[in-house]
């Protein structure tokens, strides 16, 4: 079995960016659980805004999604190591090496605010419609809260709880690329 790993953190901390990279550097499988929920809320006519609110009360959006990706991540790392990028993955494969990535809420909404100025992204991402950085940092406040009541309800779990994780990296005054470098530091003395 080939090592997984894990990354969680807030949206707009990098975990997306360090995770294609490393992924491409370590010649890994990669699984991005937001990606999924995405699609899902793609396929159901919804932004993740609405699915979010919509996963209050109907826990398979998010337990399902969990579990799928879990399973695809153990059956992928029979083969090549394989990156999951989602905030609660660390939770369902706890044989894995698990990275938080986490940057001050205003920094994160303001890379978010400038991704999705960018048309192919504000598809890609399906947040929901913005008309300024202030909406985004009131979304983000709303989604985090949001995130953490559903975590506490399905799986009895705060993902921000820095003691889950076995590197912690602070991503607000770094560029993606020093990002990328410290977390591959750290890797390549756990896959050695």
């Amino acid at each position: 079995m080939y090592p997984i790993i894990t990354i969680s953190g807030p949206a707009g901390s990098g975990k997306s960016t360090i995770a294609e990279s490393l992924a491409k550097q370590l010649s890994a499988e990669r699984i991005y659980v937001g990606g999924i929920r995405r699609q899902l809320a793609r396929d159901m006519g919804m932004n993740l805004a609405e699915l979010n609110e919509y996963a209050l009360t109907h826990p398979e959006t998010d337990i399902n999604v969990d579990k799928n990706a879990a399973t695809q991540a153990r059956k992928l790392a029979e083969k090549n190591i394989v990156i999951v990028e989602g905030r609660t993955q660390f939770y369902f494969i706890p044989e894995s090496i698990k990275l938080y990535i986490k940057v001050d809420p205003q920094e994160g909404a303001k890379r978010i605010w400038q991704d999705i100025q960018i048309e192919i992204n504000k598809n890609k991402r399906n947040e929901g419609k913005f008309n300024s950085l202030t909406e985004v940092e009131k979304y983000q406040k709303v989604r985090q809260s949001n995130d953490l009541a559903r975590y506490q309800k399905y799986y009895q779990l705060d993902h921000t709880d820095e003691k889950h994780y076995n590197f912690i990296l602070d991503t607000t005054h770094i560029s993606a690329q020093e990002a990328t470098d410290k977390a591959l530091e750290y890797l390549n003395t756990k896959l050695k």
